[in-house]
Parts: structure tokens; sequence; C-alpha cells
């Protein structure tokens, strides 16, 4: 008769699991790993794309306005005696 033989580890022991996630673009499966250069996006067009309408002005963060705008020429500045 054979030994028992000791209960193996989980398969994913030892090794991360893969991330997956919809490309923010097209909604297509996308790994979330360095496997994948354009993450989170799943290819290089969808990642320009993205860019495009970053530089475009499709999307934006939002700003609140502030009383004074530092920018402003006429913002008081501090003077540095």
């Amino acid at each position: 008769m054979s030994e028992p033989s000791e209960p193996s580890a989980p398969e994913s022991a030892g090794q991360k699991t893969k991330r997956i996630a919809a490309c923010p673009q097209c909604g297509a499966s996308t790994r979330l790993d360095a496997s994948n250069l354009w993450r989170p996006f799943c290819c290089e067009r969808c990642k320009l794309i993205d860019l495009g309408d970053w530089l475009s002005g499709r999307h934006a963060l939002p700003v609140t306005e502030t009383e004074t705008d530092p920018l402003d020429p006429d913002h008081p500045r501090d003077s540095d005696g």
C-alpha cells in the first residue's frame, strides 16, 4: 500500500489572483495587472480615445470657485517686506 499523500496547498497559494475589471472606455473585460500595458484600459485605442476626451475638454474635474482667484492679476499679493 502506498503512503497517504499530504494535502496539497490550494492552487492559488503563492499566486496572486487575477483582477479583472471593465474597460472604462468600451466596457470590455480587462486585466488590471502588469501584463496589461494599457491598464485600466483594454487596449491602446481605448487609452488614446480617453486621452483625447480629456484634452478636448469632454472630461474635466469639477472646480469650485473661490471668492478671490490667486491667479487673478487684481488679487492682492503678499509682500516680502
